[in-house]
C-alpha cells in the first residue's frame, strides 16, 4: 500500500500503464505468430501484407517506448531474413 497521496497516484499510472502496454505487446505477438503461420503456408502476398502492419506496430511500440528501438529493429531484420529464406 502506499504511503504518501503522490506513490498512490503513482500506482494507479503504473496499473493503468501495464494494461496499455501488455495489450501492445500481446498485439506485436499475435502478427509474429500470424506472419510465420502465413510463411511456412508459403502465402508470401498475405505474409507481406501482415509484415507490413507488424512493421508499423514495432516501430509504434519503440516510439511509445513499450519495447526497447534496438529490439524492434532486431525483430524486423530478423524476421524479414526469415521470410526471404522461406520464399526462396
Amino acid at each position: 500500500m502506499a504511503k504518501t497521496r503522490s506513490a498512490a497516484k503513482q500506482a494507479r499510472g503504473s496499473v493503468r500503464r501495464h494494461v496499455h502496454n501488455k495489450a501492445i505487446l500481446s498485439r506485436l505477438h499475435t502478427l509474429e505468430r500470424k506472419l510465420l503461420d502465413l510463411a511456412g503456408a508459403k502465402k508470401n502476398d498475405e505474409a507481406i501484407a501482415v509484415l507490413s502492419q507488424l512493421f508499423s506496430a514495432l516501430d509504434k511500440a519503440a516510439k511509445t517506448q513499450v519495447i526497447h528501438p534496438n529490439n524492434a529493429s532486431r525483430k524486423k531484420s530478423r524476421l524479414t531474413a526469415r521470410l526471404k529464406k522461406l520464399a526462396a
